[in-house]
Order: structure tokens, then sequence, then C-alpha cells
């Protein structure tokens, strides 16, 4: 428990004795015992709260957007891959080939702005 062994337990529970008494530990137990219920009610009504907010700002709006978008870009891959087919298959090397022309067009660009990067190892 809390990695506290038996004999560490008994001294505690001693050094309570000796500080309050064996009139004062119920209370005190009662006391913590209330305190923690409290805390937990409170805890649940803050979870309560949250969901009934939730409810009634209806968040599945707000992901339905993102479902919708999902939708549509796998509308758009079924459809490009529909059109080609399999007799007609996509050409990834060509695909693959603009994406290298356009990042190198794009490092000309930023070299011709700012100059030849330097890397500092």
């Amino acid at each position: 428990m809390f990695g506290i062994g038996g004999g560490e337990l008994v001294f505690i529970i001693f050094i309570a004795l000796m500080l309050f008494g064996s009139d004062k530990i119920p209370d005190i137990a009662r006391t913590l015992g209330k305190t923690m219920a409290q805390f937990k009610n409170a805890t649940n009504d803050i979870k309560s709260e949250i969901q009934r907010s939730a409810n009634e700002n209806d968040i599945k709006s707000l992901t339905s957007n993102f479902t919708s978008e999902i939708d549509n870009v796998k509308q758009g891959f079924n459809k490009m891959i529909g059109e080609n087919g399999i007799e007609n298959p996509l050409d990834v090397n060509s695909i693959t080939g603009d994406i290298s022309s356009e990042i190198t067009k794009a490092k000309e660009n930023i070299d011709d702005l700012t100059g030849p990067i330097k890397r500092q190892l």
C-alpha cells in the first residue's frame, strides 16, 4: 500500500495516537471521510456538467464537418482510381517525377531569395 510496510504503518499510527490522543482519532477519520465524499461528489458534478453541456451544444456537429471532408477525399480517390482502372493504372513514376521537379523548383526559389543555405554541423 503506497510503498509503506507494516512496521512503518504501525509507527505512523503510533505517532498519530501520541499527537491527537485516542479520543480525537475517530473524529479526524470521520472528518477526513466526509471531505473525501464531498470531493468525489464535486468531481462527479463537474463531469456531469461537462457531459450535459456537450450534449446541448451537439459536439457531433463539429466532427461531422471533418467526416464529410474525409468522405469527399475518399470519393475523389475512388473516382481517380475508377477513371484509370486496372488496365490503365496510375503511373507512379510520373507522379513522383512531378513531385521531385516541384521540390527542385521550390529549392531554387528559396536559394534565389536567401542565397544558398549553409548547414551547420
